[in-house]
């Protein structure tokens, strides 16, 4: 058999089949990781409960790297990832594919050894940013690092690869290319970035949006009832709701800052409130989070001016 032609054999020993089987219970348990924040950021899911401390999960998960495009949860690429690798874990396992089994086993563990390396390698550059630029420590992101590490180290010593040579040539190119694309996308949506970073460390973003009247009206009546909101300088859905008020209104607000780095922080009295996201509104005694419509605010605060939000 040629050596310039990459073959991967199926293996009938337990030894493939085992690690088969084990790259689906790793995936499994990162499909119900990655789930599980991909449901509690959609707000389908309630708290989740974050070893360690959830005061980092929140502010890791919550960064300018814990979404894509703006709105669509990260972890969500991940649960797709691991349900990539669960599938193909488990489809030369299924009954009634006996057919062209030994073709099926071989295309599978090239997409095993793939999906997991890039996995693995963009989990790195995760990891980079939680310890080097956000700098808090998140139990879900190191799991599902884990879980890639191990599942791309039982690809490689369960394929049953005949000829290192190509699998080495390839993976170094699929490492690379993911390396490069995921730190491109790191600079780019880093907060600190010089055009980003004018307002200072610990200070949120400057709000851009206009005010209209009826927003600083608003605003006006929340601050005199009492209502706070409660914020973190680091997240992106705080900036959110600060932009729906706009520049003028949201300079009325009284707006707590709870991240324990953050300039003038109240980070105790957000710890007594028993916060667990960002941002939170207290209104007439009441704590609700998420970012919410001027409208509802509006029907919560009793407010009863001027609605042309």
């Amino acid at each position: 058999m040629g050596t310039s032609r990459l073959v991967s054999r199926r293996r009938q020993d337990p030894g493939a089949k085992w690690a088969r089987i084990a790259i689906a219970v790793l995936a499994t348990v990162g499909v119900i990781d990655t789930g599980s924040i991909t449901l509690k950021r959609l707000g389908i899911l309630g708290n989740l409960t974050c070893p360690m401390g959830a005061d980092g999960c929140d502010k890791v998960l919550n960064s300018a790297w814990g979404t894509l495009f703006g709105s669509v949860p990260l972890s969500l690429l991940g649960l797709l990832a691991y349900a990539a690798v669960l599938l193909l874990a488990l489809l030369p396992l299924l009954p009634g594919l006996q057919e062209n089994k030994a073709d099926l086993s071989r295309r599978t563990w090239w997409g095993l050894f793939s999906v997991s390396l890039g996995m693995a390698v963009f989990s790195g550059v995760l990891l980079g940013l939680m310890v080097l630029k956000i700098q808090a420590f998140c139990f879900f992101c190191v799991l599902s690092a884990v879980l890639s590490l191990l599942m791309f180290v039982l690809s490689v010593v369960g394929g049953g690869w005949d000829d290192p040579g190509p699998l080495l040539f390839r993976g170094t190119l699929l490492a690379l290319a993911v390396l490069m694309s995921g730190l491109i996308w790191a600079s780019v949506v880093d907060p600190d970035r010089p055009e980003e970073a004018a307002t200072g460390r610990g200070v949120p973003p400057e709000v851009m949006a206009v005010s209209s009247p009826a927003a600083v009206d608003l605003a006006d009546h929340l601050s005199a009832g009492g209502a706070v909101m409660y914020s973190a300088y680091w997240c992106p859905h705080c900036h959110d709701q600060k932009e729906l008020f706009g520049k003028q209104a949201s300079d009325q607000l009284k707006v707590v800052e709870c991240a324990p780095d953050g300039r003038d922080n109240q980070a105790d009295l957000c710890k007594r409130k028993g916060l667990t996201g960002f941002p939170s509104w207290e209104i007439k005694g009441q704590i609700d989070s998420g970012v919410k419509p001027l409208s509802e605010l509006a029907d919560l605060s009793g407010y009863k001016g001027n609605r042309d939000f």
